[in-house]
């Protein structure tokens, strides 16, 4: 939103432009830092709740005697339930402010993270995990509508890409952490740690992040959020960047659900420790994430996808292979290949959506993590039916899915930019 003296910066712009006429933050300038950093830290607590079961997906299978199945539904529900909740908690942010929404999230994300270890079967854990990823669902979608408005557009998919790179540093620390700990004293403890460490991060969190300067309350009448919420999914280009976050995560669910039980069984028999180490190459996704905006800067966002999609599916063919290093190397390109499509999506959600940003974000979210939901349970039975491959194979649909849509807006594209025919007259 622009700040209450837009009508004066516009008129010194017409006659002398200045940098410094927009009051937004920008890399460099005050504030930028502390706010890159608490979202950050944002980004690692949501990622390392989330998925704090998934790494430890085979013990759960064992001390609750259930399938690899209906063990992936601690992710899956968790997921789900952000997944439900994204778009009201939205609304709400448009009414009481995306900081105070995201503080309220984390805090009761962290509080139902102290219980969690305590679950007495699995249905409880289901249970408490999808309360868990209900009050989490305030978080990403009102993070990236307090960037879109308080980040000066040309930095707008280095900023989205940095809170996306914490989201990868929370993956990647809550499995490492759990793994260890849980091949010491058990997956309680493990998820237990996980919730300290986020306690942690969100008291941070709250005492960095700036106010917002250029936030103007919304409604909450449900007639014009339904309105809104109509027209983004009205508008082509947004419904194509829903299905294509949808997809890549669809293929990032299954493969790390599944995962730890493949590295459990011979050829490779690998402690749980181990195991939780394989997630240190969710760095490469840190990495993928944070240098979006560069990549879009040079190929295009179109461009990006094609090269985001074909490093996941490549990633995909390589982790068939029966040798460690090379099914390494297949998680480095998937991971890589993900975080990228990811980062690239969900900042052209914000720059697309000029109204309504926090329901336009809420709405990617929401098939964001569906696609989560979906490749945890898919690609479980899969791996169940097929073995490994079985699960590649759902990863490979789903990126030839991302693909497609991506040709499919690169033909709109085209269309939209060819000249209306001449008429008769020459008119």
């Amino acid at each position: 939103m622009p700040s209450a003296d837009t009508g004066a910066s516009t008129v010194v712009a017409a006659t002398s432009p200045l940098p410094d006429s927009d009051s937004r933050l920008t890399p460099g300038g005050p504030g930028y830092r502390r706010m890159s950093f608490a979202l950050f830290l944002a980004g690692v607590a949501t990622f390392a709740l989330l998925y704090s079961t998934q790494a430890l997906l085979p013990l759960i299978s064992s001390g609750f005697a259930v399938s690899a199945s209906a063990a992936s539904w601690t992710v899956a529900a968790a997921t789900g339930g952000l997944a439900l909740f994204v778009l009201p908690m939205s609304a709400l942010s448009e009414r009481f402010g995306r900081r105070t929404v995201m503080t309220a999230s984390l805090v009761v994300a962290v509080s139902l993270g102290v219980l969690v270890p305590f679950a007495p079967s699995l249905g409880a854990l289901v249970a408490l995990r999808f309360l868990q990823g209900a009050a989490l669902a305030g978080l990403p979608a009102s993070a990236t509508a307090y960037l879109a408005e308080e980040v000066r557009p040309k930095a707008l998919v280095t900023a989205i890409g940095l809170f996306v790179a914490g989201n990868s540093v929370g993956g990647m620390s809550g499995r490492v952490i759990t793994g260890w700990v849980a091949q010491e004293w058990g997956w309680r403890v493990a998820v237990g740690v996980i919730g300290v460490i986020a306690v942690g991060c969100a008291i941070a969190f709250r005492l960095l992040l700036p106010a917002p300067r250029h936030f103007t309350p919304g409604s909450l009448r449900p007639r014009v959020l339904a309105r809104t919420v109509r027209d983004h999914l009205a508008n082509p280009l947004l419904c194509r960047l829903y299905a294509i976050g949808a997809l890549f995560m669809t293929v990032f669910g299954g493969v790390y659900t599944v995962i730890g039980y493949r590295l459990t069984e011979a050829p490779f028999s690998l402690p749980q420790g181990i195991i939780g180490s394989i997630f240190l190459v969710y760095l490469v996704g840190t990495v993928s994430a944070s240098t979006a905006g560069r990549l879009v800067g040079r190929l295009g966002r179109r461009g990006a996808l094609y090269l985001a999609g074909g490093t996941t599916a490549a990633g995909l063919v390589v982790s068939l292979a029966d040798s460690l290093p090379l099914v390494l190397l297949g998680l480095v390109l998937i991971t890589a290949g993900f975080f990228a499509g990811h980062a690239v999506a969900s900042s052209a959600v914000s720059k697309t959506a000029t109204t309504g940003r926090a329901q336009a974000s809420a709405l990617y979210q929401s098939a964001y993590y569906i696609g989560s939901s979906t490749g945890s349970t898919v690609g479980a039975m899969a791996f169940h039916a097929g073995g490994w491959a079985g699960t590649v194979g759902v990863g490979v649909l789903a990126v030839a899915g991302v693909v497609t849509i991506t040709v499919l807006g690169s033909r709109a594209a085209r269309t939209q930019r060819a000249p209306a025919p001449m008429s008769p007259s020459g008119a």
